[in-house]
């Protein structure tokens, strides 16, 4: 087979919906809610469909079929499909705000507690239960702090790297915000000199040349930069024989806009030379910043 098949999974509420339209955008045949039994009857139609990338998306709605889902990619593998797994997941807070201003219901709701106030929260915890090993087998995005922009850039940003080698994803994030949850890696530099309390670098970026500078001349930035290449060098080899397409190493500092988007940089730049390796900063894209 020459399909290229982009399977989008993920928690109900955590931007499947918009992840599938952007995937169209890009060209993509795109089917919504697809019962895993279908899959292989689908990829069957490539000539009929006129597509050579399909992308679907398959969730607990598919009920008590989901559970073949692995078996099936696995399969598709082995028959030589050029197969993106990525898994949409969000914070229990944000997913239960999304269903309270939509007022949609939960396609698990029926299933837990039919008490009003348990129901939500008890189908979002029955929903990672049933998609504990899809979550494990995919590459994990955050969402819960993306507006739909962001997470269409991601989704693109995702498809868009080869599949025969390891790709590296390097994320800012703000501590203060929390802590991402897509995260293999997570490195904490809120110890290191932070160019938010020099008055002329405050309104500025880990992308702009003065606090390029600026941390460039801090002895304890080039350390810690030093000691996570010198880390991801040792692991990375081992990872990708382990057959892992995405590994996500997250950097976080207090704000999320000077220390840790430097880095981010940096070690994209740095890997890019040995690995496919992407940037992107949670903070930056599309969100007011904040000190």
């Amino acid at each position: 087979m020459s399909m290229e098949l982009v399977v989008l999974t993920g928690m109900s509420g955590s931007g499947k919906s918009v992840a599938l339209r952007a995937l169209e955008d890009t060209g993509y045949y795109c089917v919504d809610n697809l019962p895993p039994e279908l899959l292989n009857p689908l990829l069957a139609l490539e000539d009929q469909l006129h597509a050579s990338r399909l992308a679907v998306a398959i969730d607990v709605r598919s009920g008590d079929s989901l559970p073949q889902l692995p078996l099936l990619l696995h399969g598709l593998r082995d028959k030589g499909v050029a197969l993106h797994q990525i898994f949409l997941d969000a914070d229990d807070e944000t997913l239960a705000r999304r269903f309270s201003e939509t007022r949609r219901r939960h396609p698990l709701s029926a299933a837990v507690e039919r008490h009003a106030q348990q129901a939500l929260p008890g189908a979002i915890a029955k929903e990672r239960q049933l998609l504990a090993d899809l979550r494990e087998r995919s590459h994990v995005v955050d969402t819960s702090h993306m507006r739909p922009s962001q997470l269409q850039a991601a989704v693109k940003q995702l498809i868009a790297a080869p599949l025969a080698h390891l790709t590296l994803v390097f994320e800012s994030f703000a501590f203060k915000r929390g802590i991402t949850m897509d995260a293999d890696y997570v490195f904490d530099v809120r110890m290191l000199p932070n160019p938010y309390y020099e008055p002329a670098l405050r309104a500025l970026t880990g992308r702009d040349a003065p606090v390029i500078d600026y941390l460039r001349r801090q002895p304890a930035v080039g350390l810690m930069l030093d000691q996570i290449a010198s880390f991801l060098r040792t692991w990375l080899p081992v990872l990708a024989h382990d057959h892992r397409s995405y590994v996500t190493v997250a950097i976080g500092c207090t704000g999320g806009q000077h220390r840790s988007v430097y880095l981010v940089e940096q070690l994209a730049r740095l890997f890019s030379t040995e690995w496919q390796a992407l940037a992107r900063h949670r903070e930056l894209d599309g969100l007011q910043q904040q000190p």
